[in-house]
């Protein structure tokens, strides 16, 4: 039984979405206020929720942004008298994964909320350790693109991400400037290019407190490229 969030202030529509949700056996938290789903968030085992975008506490739009802040990956649907395309664009862009317009036929809100839970449940079944690597106090996950040093979460950038991954995946072994750069960048590597890959390796190190003479980590291969020790 999947766990369903309901946030709006409008309790008729929180109460009727409530009725359909749960006439699929859909086990339904329902919540009037923002303010008290982010004191209750931590203790609640949600799969999906629906926020309504014009809250009267925090509106929907921050809500959501404070939870993927927060590392909450389940799925997001809008709910939201807005119509414009901007709206739309900003509650996508924010981490939004639907968006519905009031007023709404209920049944097609439940169609998209199976719709939700299917991907985003064959997306987490099909994880692998290999998409995993964890070693010398790192931890990278290449599904979440999450990334712990010596158990604090850092937040990279996609190219440094894309940069940390690949030399952690072949780790002990020395990954050439010209293919460092073009599985990152997808283009051709010129001699030039390699101020960009360094100024990326100097802002990975940064963040892992490693930018002595000698770093313990990220090692500069004179000439050749850059490589991590296993």
């Amino acid at each position: 039984m999947s766990n369903i969030l309901i946030i709006d202030d409008e309790k008729e529509i929180a109460d009727l979405v409530e009725i359909y949700l749960k006439n699929e056996d859909y086990n339904v938290y329902k919540y009037y206020s923002s303010q008290d789903v982010l004191k209750d968030i931590e203790k609640l085992p949600i799969d999906l929720a629906i926020l309504d975008v014009m809250m009267s506490d925090i509106d929907g739009f921050s809500l959501c942004k404070k939870l993927r802040e927060n590392g909450y990956t389940f799925p997001i649907i809008f709910a939201t008298a807005k119509i414009e395309d901007i709206d739309k664009i900003n509650g996508l862009t924010i981490g939004a994964d639907d968006y519905v317009t009031k007023p709404f036929e209920p049944l097609e809100l439940v169609a998209r909320v199976k719709a939700q839970l299917r991907r985003y449940q064959k997306y987490n079944t099909t994880k692998t350790e290999e998409n995993v690597i964890d070693f010398r106090g790192i931890v990278i996950n290449s599904d979440t693109h999450e990334f712990y040093f010596n158990e604090e979460k850092v937040d990279l950038t996609k190219t440094e991400f894309a940069i940390l991954w690949l030399l952690c995946k072949n780790r002990g072994k020395v990954i050439k400037s010209d293919e460092l750069f073009e599985y990152v960048w997808k283009e051709k590597y010129f001699e030039k290019d390699n101020n960009t890959i360094m100024v990326h390796i100097r802002h990975l190190r940064e963040k892992m407190h490693d930018i002595g003479r000698k770093p313990k980590y990220i090692k500069t291969v004179y000439g050749v490229g850059y490589k991590i020790e296993k």
